[in-house]
């Protein structure tokens, strides 16, 4: 079976110097890009963190200092890696909770924005975990009969990640084969930030998932406390982070009561069956 394609996707893996995404590097990154018409692209590239890579992640990756000390670092790839996600979906294995935040981190890091307004995200491990509960040697062994040569290689990842996706759709009748419904499918819930710092209620308003005023919408805490978003702009938190909360805070000091010119003609569009 091949994906359902309207616009490219892109899958990817990034071993990294550990799990903090508000800190932590990129040591290697490979993408797998898809085409509608079943062409791909990928590209491997070992990245050098300019910090210390920890043992423990040594431990688990295999990617030692002396080994990237001599590759470029993300900044002199990230025009590349930009590039080549831009007119892109996403996926990955645990990709919505650590390798699209923490690549939104370090693209944001040398000043290149990144959003995904425009995105849909498809999480593999998400969509496995639903159905088998497993790990992602488990998941190559289990829905594509393999063993998976050089786990842990940002390379043998990526490529393992999609060959299970390919299975799932063969497998699973009742998973609807469209990026649309495999995003929907894999996310857990609704996050306005990829931290998931900042939730969407039940009313669509976004709301603290942390620290004292956990459950209480964003508006609402800035109107009662301004300085909080203050403190939060200049503490530790994902950069992405930070941007939601001052698109946000901009959002409140825009007059409620006016429209833009295109905002009339869309009211009056659908208040007299325009569109």
């Amino acid at each position: 079976m091949e994906l359902n394609l309207t616009r490219p996707i892109v899958f990817f893996d990034l071993e990294t110097t550990g799990i903090n995404i508000a800190t932590d590097k990129i040591v290697e990154i490979s993408i797998l890009k898809v085409f509608p018409n079943g062409n791909k692209e990928s590209k491997t590239w070992l990245v050098n963190p300019e910090i210390e890579i920890p043992q423990g992640a040594i431990d688990v990756h295999g990617i030692t200092n002396e080994k990237v000390v001599t590759e470029p670092t993300f900044k002199e790839l990230a025009s590349k890696v930009s590039e080549m996600i831009a007119d892109a979906d996403l996926a990955g294995f645990n990709s919505n909770r650590f390798d699209i935040p923490l690549l939104a981190e370090e693209l944001m890091r040398v000043g290149i924005d990144f959003d995904m307004k425009n995105r849909k995200a498809i999480d593999v491990q998400v969509i496995f975990h639903k159905k088998e509960q497993r790990t992602l040697g488990a998941g190559y062994q289990f829905y594509c009969g393999k063993v998976l040569e050089g786990a842990h290689g940002a390379e043998a990842d990526t490529n393992a990640t999609y060959e299970i996706l390919m299975a799932q759709l063969d497998k699973y009748d009742d998973i609807e084969n469209s990026v649309d419904a495999l995003s929907k499918f894999s996310t857990h819930g609704i996050r306005a930030d990829f931290a998931g710092f900042i939730l969407m209620n039940e009313e669509d308003q976004e709301v603290f998932s942390f620290g004292k005023y956990k459950g209480k919408t964003v508006e609402e805490v800035f109107n009662e406390n301004p300085g909080y978003h203050n403190w939060i702009q200049n503490a530790d938190f994902p950069l992405y982070t930070k941007k939601v909360l001052r698109e946000i805070k901009d959002r409140m000091s825009k007059p409620k009561n006016k429209m833009t010119d295109s905002e009339k003609l869309e009211a009056l569009q659908q208040k007299f069956n325009l569109r």
